[in-house]
């Protein structure tokens, strides 16, 4: 059995991560930008070790999150850290396949915000990782994006907000699959590490039964002229920056 630790969220949560299953900056870049409104039903799809619930649950009120994860070991995990944080009654994480989402129950067309951090390789492309757990993770093995935005879309109500992050190299064919699912992309954002590097990921919202018509926020940069940049150190809040979480 690998070994496990407790990262520090906030001031309040932490979750347990391992080195199969864990987050990175990618992570918290997609809680920050998918923050819920307070009372709302809330998902996120392929949870993993369960970050970005716990992030929602330190920076809102949300008034239930459901947490679906297709590995047992990654639900495990974050049963444990939602049981420890003492959010049992907020938090339920489901031991289930995207592409299977109408089997478990969640109330269809209830949802407010659905949140992904997808696989970012097209299976059959890159380099695969040995682990199974990592290759899940980072190859669309398990699922597509376009399951994922169909997914979404049966739990979003009118108007609700799908939020995900991906490599530039998928926009094009991402807002393909939101619109044929109808999810309308409605805001979008570029992140570099620095003026002088191109965008390495982008963050993207669609709402279901949008109408047509994108706002582009401007470049999050993540490096300033000292360490992080001002708005880095703000998305990162009380989450210990000198830790920073692994790599996807």
């Amino acid at each position: 059995m690998e070994a496990e630790r407790l990262e520090p969220l906030s001031r309040d949560y932490s979750v347990i991560v391992s080195q199969s299953h864990r987050f990175n900056t990618d992570t918290i870049l997609l809680a920050a930008f998918s923050t819920p409104r307070a009372g709302e039903l809330c998902a996120d799809l392929g949870t993993g070790c369960g970050a970005i619930p716990l992030i929602w649950c330190a920076r809102a009120k949300p008034r239930k999150i459901y947490a679906l994860e297709i590995q047992e070991e990654a639900c495990a995990m974050a049963r444990r850290s939602v049981e420890y944080n003492r959010l049992s009654e907020t938090v339920k994480v489901v031991h289930g396949d995207i592409c299977e989402i109408k089997k478990y129950g969640l109330p269809a067309g209830e949802f407010g915000t659905v949140a992904c951090n997808p696989p970012y390789k097209i299976d059959g492309t890159g380099i695969h990782n040995p682990s199974e757990a990592l290759r899940v993770a980072r190859h669309e093995t398990a699922c597509r994006f376009e399951d994922i935005a169909k997914a979404a879309a049966h739990l979003l109500r009118f108007g609700g907000r799908f939020f995900c992050c991906m490599r530039p190299e998928r926009l094009c064919g991402a807002m393909l699959d939101l619109r044929n699912a109808g999810l309308e992309p409605k805001r979008l954002r570029f992140v570099q590490q620095r003026p002088n590097r191109p965008p390495f990921l982008f963050l993207l919202q669609a709402n279901r039964g949008g109408k047509a018509g994108m706002t582009v926020d401007p470049v999050l940069f993540i490096e300033g002229s000292n360490g992080f940049s001002e708005e880095m150190q703000q998305i990162y809040g009380e989450y210990t920056l000198n830790k920073g979480a692994s790599g996807k």
